[in-house]
This record gives structure tokens, C-alpha cells and sequence, in this order.
């Protein structure tokens, strides 16, 4: 089932998030065959990082929970709140619709 986590970030948080992006990109890398969409939340500017949003294939809730809790942005206490919740697709996905550069 996708699972959707909904990642805030605390203020002032973007020097922590660069130094451990790299980390981060290697964690959802180990999961990149189950990832449905990912990307960052943000400000209404569109350019202000407030967060996360992922959208990932668990085999349950607690194995959802499980993930998050070794994934390296939580480990580091840059998020202010996590949410997971289970999602149903009920919307065809846009045939060709590219990851923003």
C-alpha cells in the first residue's frame, strides 16, 4: 500500500537539510523501486523548503513508521512534524509527466 509522509521542517532548518541531503538521497535510493512520487514542500514563493511530501510502497503502517525512523533527516531532528498516512490512488497518473528539474 503507498503510504504518504508529510515532512515539516523546523525553522531555520535549511543548513542541516544541505548537510545531510547527501545521506538522505542514499536512503530513499534503497527504496527508489517503491517510490510512487517525492519532492520537496514549499513556501508559496515555490522556492522556500518547508518540507517533504513521499509518496512510498510499504507493506504496512508500521513498517512506514519503521523506515522513517532510521531515515536520516529524522535522525538528524530536522523535521518540527511527520505524519504517514495511507493513500488510494484514484486518479490516473499523466502519461510522461517529467520530475521538475
Amino acid at each position: 500500500m503507498i503510504y504518504i509522509l508529510t515532512l515539516i521542517d523546523k525553522p531555520d532548518s535549511l543548513p542541516l537539510r544541505q548537510r545531510m541531503r547527501p545521506e538522505h538521497k542514499a536512503y530513499l535510493g534503497a527504496v527508489a523501486d517503491r517510490i510512487a512520487f517525492a519532492g520537496p514542500l514549499t513556501a508559496d514563493d515555490g522556492e522556500t523548503m518547508i518540507g517533504s511530501l513521499l509518496a512510498i510502497d510499504f507493506d504496512s503502517r508500521d513498517a512506514a513508521h519503521a523506515w522513517l525512523t532510521s531515515e536520516p533527516f529524522t535522525r538528524a531532528g530536522l523535521y518540527a512534524s511527520t505524519s504517514v498516512h495511507a493513500f488510494v490512488n484514484l486518479w490516473p497518473q499523466k502519461a510522461g509527466f517529467a520530475p521538475a528539474g
